[in-house]
This record gives structure tokens, C-alpha cells and sequence, in this order.
């Protein structure tokens, strides 16, 4: 019976995209934010005397996870062929952490509108008063940190990483959690870490990959165009 050719998801041009581009936005987040204080009553002051700069800096972070994603998926699948019970353990524990951070980006969004809509002094009371209610993801906050480490053990026992680039991959622990968290120098160590950990893990998938042919092009170019439309229409509500 002839075999069926490898469908792996994500594939290698998703996933090494995304071991460059994730960690690259996420590094971009945290330093746009950097001139600011830590703590979110000066988030939200920042917010309302430099809105465009703060929603930048907010929407590269949330991307950055985002896009992450596919990146542990597709590194988890390669520490499998080796060390599959890691590799579950590490893909689970970093894939939630990073549903964690994108549900704090969702809070992070209502505050911006508020501070919009109210001004920096109300919506700071109104971020004050909730700040500590209990949710699902209160429940799972380690994973944020704990899940990189698995992984960066994982990643070292599978052979994809060395222990410098293993090393790296862990401090992506330090970055703070929590809802409209500033910038620390532990903030940029983890992102730095993580582009250290994956970007040239992601160039190196990449660049094993054959150079499209001209009917792929062709084909995705209209793909792209109507993803984009769709992404316009999506906006309007």
C-alpha cells in the first residue's frame, strides 16, 4: 500500500515562520513599551498621552503569542521523534500559558477603550476594582512560566537545541504576567531569550525548504488578497 505523504500541522514554512516572527514580535512589544512605568496605573497613563505607541506595543506582544503558538507546535513535533512524552508535556504546559497571555491582552484592549472613553483616572479605578477577581486562567498562571523551562528541557534532551539556546529558551520564564504589565530588563531578557532559543532554529527550517513554484505563487497570491479582504471585512463588525 503506498504510504500518504507526511500532512503535518503546522507544516515547516508555518512553523519556521512563526519560530521567527513570534519571538521577534514579542522582543518589539516589550521594547516599544519600555519608556514607561512597570505597573498599570502608568500603563493606562501612557496609554492616554501616547495612544498610537502603547497600541503598537500591546498588539506586537499579542501577535507575538499568537503566533507562537505554531512555533511550540511545530518544535514539539520535532523533540517527539525522540522524546514524545516531553514533548506533550512541554506542548500543552507552553500552548496554555499562551492562551493565558492572550486572554490578559483581551483585558488589556477593555482597559485601552476605557481609558478611550473615560480617561486614564476612571479607567485606572475601574481596572483597580477587578483587578484580583478569580477566572480560569487564574487557576493556570504557572503554566506561563513553568511551560517554557519543560520545553527548553525538552528541546535539550531531543537534540533540537544546545544548552546555551536551551538556556535562553528558559528565561523566556521571567517575562512578568498579569494584566497591563510595563517593561523590565527581565521582560527583555525572556523575549531576547526566546529570539535567541528560535530564530535561527526558524531560518535554518526555512532554509531547508524547496523554492516555490511558480503555479504555488500564483495560486497564493490570490489567497493572501482575499484573506486580507476578509480580514477588512471582519473589522466592521
Amino acid at each position: 500500500m503506498e504510504a500518504l505523504p507526511d500532512m503535518r500541522f503546522p507544516n515547516e514554512w508555518v512553523g519556521g515562520t512563526a519560530l521567527v516572527a513570534g519571538p521577534v514580535l514579542l522582543l518589539a512589544g516589550v521594547l516599544l513599551r519600555s519608556p514607561f512605568p512597570f505597573f498599570f496605573p502608568d500603563q493606562l497613563r501612557a496609554v492616554a498621552e501616547h495612544p498610537a505607541l502603547m497600541t503598537a506595543s500591546y498588539t506586537a506582544f499579542l501577535a507575538g503569542n499568537v503566533v507562537l503558538w505554531a512555533a511550540v507546535a511545530h518544535l514539539a513535533h520535532r523533540i517527539g521523534e525522540r522524546r514524545p512524552g516531553w514533548a506533550a508535556w512541554a506542548g500543552v504546559l507552553v500552548t496554555v500559558g499562551l492562551f493565558e497571555r492572550t486572554f490578559h491582552a483581551g483585558v488589556d484592549h477593555a482597559a485601552f477603550s476605557a481609558v478611550e472613553h473615560l480617561g486614564a483616572e476612571r479607567a485606572t479605578e475601574l481596572v483597580a476594582a477587578g483587578y484580583g477577581e478569580l477566572h480560569l486562567f487564574s487557576f493556570l498562571s504557572f503554566t506561563i512560566m513553568a511551560g517554557w523551562v519543560v520545553l527548553a528541557v525538552a528541546a535539550r534532551l531531543g537534540g533540537e537545541l544546545d544548552g546555551v539556546r536551551a538556556v535562553a529558551l528558559a528565561s523566556a520564564a521571567l517575562m512578568p504576567l498579569g494584566v497591563l504589565k510595563g517593561t523590565e530588563l527581565l521582560s527583555v531578557a525572556g523575549a531576547a531569550g526566546l529570539c535567541v532559543a528560535l530564530v535561527p532554529l526558524g531560518v535554518r527550517v526555512l532554509a531547508g525548504q524547496p523554492r516555490p513554484s511558480g503555479k504555488t505563487v500564483l495560486v497564493a497570491l490570490p489567497v493572501v488578497l482575499g484573506i486580507g479582504a476578509l480580514a477588512v471585512v471582519s473589522s466592521l463588525g
